[in-house]
């Protein structure tokens, strides 16, 4: 029982800080994903629609690998081991997603089909990877500690080393684009290559300092010692909270996944701005996303804050959204003010999303990780349709006017 009272006890900001980093392998991959690789892939030559089936595929590979990961830590547990596999599934994969198609040079062929096959592999394994390293950084969270405001610092240190990555990202991606002006379609695919390994470089120093800094959760053996007993999956499906939070979470992923995605192609198709700007206005958002989240991350929450909270980014999203289809190419550096409310709007609704998550687990810590894998395979599914559908559309649009509008 002391051991099990000493979890009640805050957490200090060290084990916080450990914690919090574990996942930017992951978040930076991820921005340069969402934020690129449709760029890229649409770059080197491929319809919109295969760009999209590419992502897609990876969406689909992370939404069933993210549920299968979850039961198997409920099983077995051994949260490090599978963040580990994960990292490296990750690491090798991503590099490949933005590397050369590895199908195409062993059949010697360069057909769109080819390598929309040979990108969709290595997207999908990336995905597999992704999953692994997610669902099991997530829900150590319920088994680090049961005091209800650490939970809360575990996710908004999380959230705000995301928005680490994601500047870090948009950091290279500026000097990148600043520092090699390409001449060729070769050197543009050179460009975003650089990004992607020099992001794999930054987020494998940060999974080093989480391993070394960061147990083995040693509360989950401490409860399973006093009791046996797991929560089946078919128990969450009979809680109305959890289709609650379900719904809560999948929308504030497509709301900030697809946004990012599309940001690129608007600021430039769109608005006209300058290239730099693909790099400069996601800056801005995870600038203002990072302040508010640490900010979060010092507050006492309970249930009634965390819902307001939610709302309150909601609204301001429904703001900024509103702001962006009405917004003409001649003022187009308001898009630097829309910037700042969407990067604060993202703060609140992730850091509050996420904590709602831990609400809803509670003390059920067996079954955490099942909870944290359906609602992300909700997630990646949700996403990848949605861009699936919205660049297929774009494709549409291409062949009968001849143009892209985004």
């Amino acid at each position: 029982m002391d051991d099990i009272e000493s979890c009640t006890r805050p957490l200090g900001r060290g084990s916080v800080f450990c914690y919090g980093v574990g996942h930017m392998l992951n978040d930076v991959t991820a921005a340069c994903w969402f934020t690129y690789l449709l760029v890229f892939l649409t770059d080197i030559g491929l319809p919109p629609r295969d760009a999209a089936t590419i992502m897609l595929s990876g969406q689909i590979a992370d939404g069933f690998a993210t549920i299968f990961s979850g039961e198997l830590i409920d099983r077995f547990g051994h949260f490090k081991i599978c963040h580990i596999a994960g990292s490296v599934l990750v690491a090798i994969s991503f590099s490949s997603v933005f590397g050369v198609c590895v199908p195409c040079k062993i059949f010697k062929t360069d057909s769109a089909t080819m390598e929309t096959v040979g990108y969709s592999i290595f997207a999908a394994i990336f995905n597999v990877g992704w999953a692994a390293t997610q669902v099991s950084h997530m829900s150590m969270v319920n088994c680090m500690t049961l005091n209800p405001t650490s939970r809360v610092a575990l996710a908004s240190c999380r959230n705000a080393f995301t928005m680490v990555a994601n500047l870090s990202l948009f950091a290279v991606a500026l000097a990148v684009f600043n520092l090699s002006k390409p001449k060729t379609p070769v050197d543009i695919e050179n460009q975003y290559r650089w990004i992607a390994y020099l992001s794999i470089l930054i987020g494998c120093c940060f999974v080093g300092i989480f391993l070394v800094g960061t147990k083995e959760p040693r509360l989950r053996q401490e409860i399973e010692g006093k009791s046996l007993h797991r929560i089946s999956w078919k128990d969450w499906f009979k809680k109305v909270l959890y289709y609650q939070v379900a719904l809560v979470y999948m929308l504030t992923r497509l709301v900030t996944n697809v946004s990012q995605a599309l940001l690129a192609f608007y600021v430039i198709n769109d608005l006209q701005m300058a290239q730099s700007s693909k790099a400069i206005v996601p800056a801005i958002i995870y600038i203002f996303s990072f302040v508010v989240s640490v900010i979060l991350q010092e507050m006492k929450w309970t249930g009634q804050r965390i819902k307001a909270f939610f709302t309150a980014g909601g609204i301001l999203w429904i703001f900024s959204g509103a702001g962006i289809f009405l917004l003409p190419s001649s003022l187009h550096n308001l898009m630097y003010l829309l910037s700042v409310i969407i990067g604060v709007a993202n703060a609140l609704m992730t850091v509050t999303g996420i904590s709602m998550q831990s609400v809803l687990v509670g003390e059920d810590i067996n079954g955490s990780a099942f909870v944290y894998g359906s609602l992300s395979f909700l997630d990646k599914v949700s996403c990848g349709i949605a861009l699936y559908v919205i660049e297929s559309y774009q494709g549409v649009i291409t062949t009968r006017d001849n143009l892209v509008l985004y």
